[in-house]
């Protein structure tokens, strides 16, 4: 009860987590297969469509595949939150992020804008350490700092890799740990639902102004692959905000590795793009590095 006598809206708190961190591992890998076939299927459309037009219609359709499983679900209690603030900041700094990947995708192979961004999962543990004193323990930061020096092996500054498009998957990949951090302080009180949501429908919004720049009307083949990037890039989100839910960014946040052998395959099928010795011997170093960490976490007792 308020002080003028109204009755004051509850707002559902989720009930306190609990560490799930193999099944968030799981969820992760899960993303990275449906993030893999949205920057692909990104790489495709930005060479004939404005980039507004491509965001655009992939954030549309993934509120709308995010809204046909959740909503049911949840009806329109997701939406009630008492951080909207933090939503409203978490969603424009993925606008940002998500503009400067697919900006990159139009300059450089799928391969390499993917391994840059593997830099990420090291932003957010350094995130997750300042904003929220996250613990790290030594397994955790071996496994972070071997990840990076993988994705030093793969992108191999000396030859010339920071060209304009590597600036803006760094920059993406700055984004994009620090809303990791973000996520994984928000998710102990916002469920996976409401965050998925929060970020459909702002996104959406955003890129809406996008349209300016500029609109091609697709063909049917096109039109098909415009919804397939969207309902594929909505499950990712969802599956990664479940699996930060679930489990520390520090312990799921190296297995987005996996996101490279899935570029490496979809690169050579649609661009023929032969993967490099240093790309073959970074996403080595990367992925061991993730199932060392899948092990520790795994053990029992922990």
């Amino acid at each position: 009860m308020t002080e003028t006598g109204l009755v004051e809206p509850q707002v559902p708190v989720p009930a306190p987590r609990k560490e799930r961190v193999p099944l968030g591992i799981l969820y992760m890998l899960g993303a990275t297969v449906m993030f893999s076939a949205s920057t692909a299927v990104s790489k495709w459309l930005v060479a004939d469509y404005p980039i507004g037009e491509v965001l655009f219609t992939r954030s549309l359709a993934s509120l709308i595949a995010c809204s046909l499983f959740i909503l049911p679900l949840t009806g329109l209690s997701v939406f009630r939150t008492r951080r909207v603030r933090d939503h409203l900041m978490r969603s424009a700094s993925q606008t940002v992020a998500q503009t400067c990947i697919v900006i990159a995708l139009s300059m450089m192979p799928l391969a390499g804008a993917v391994a840059i961004n593997f830099s990420a999962p090291l932003f957010a543990t350094i995130a997750a350490i300042f904003l929220f004193h996250e613990r790290v323990g030594r397994a955790r930061w071996a496994a972070l700092v071997v990840g990076f020096l993988g994705v030093l092996l793969i992108t191999n500054p000396g030859s010339g890799a920071f060209q304009l498009g590597a600036v803006f998957a760094l920059a993406n990949a700055i984004l994009y740990g620090t809303v990791t951090a973000a996520v994984r302080g928000m998710s102990a009180t916002e469920s996976a639902e409401t965050l998925t949501m929060y970020q459909m429908v702002i996104l959406t919004a955003l890129f809406a102004l996008g349209l300016s720049f500029g609109v091609v009307v697709p063909d049917w083949t096109d039109g098909l692959l415009l919804v397939l990037n969207g309902v594929s890039n909505g499950i990712g989100q969802y599956w990664w905000t479940r699996s930060l839910h679930l489990a520390p960014a520090s312990a799921v946040g190296p297995f987005y590795y996996f996101s490279l052998v899935w570029a490496i395959i979809l690169g050579f099928l649609m661009w023929g793009d032969l993967p490099t010795v240093s790309l073959i011997a970074g996403s080595a170093i990367v992925v061991g590095s993730g199932l060392i960490l899948l092990w520790h976490e795994s053990r029992p007792g922990r």
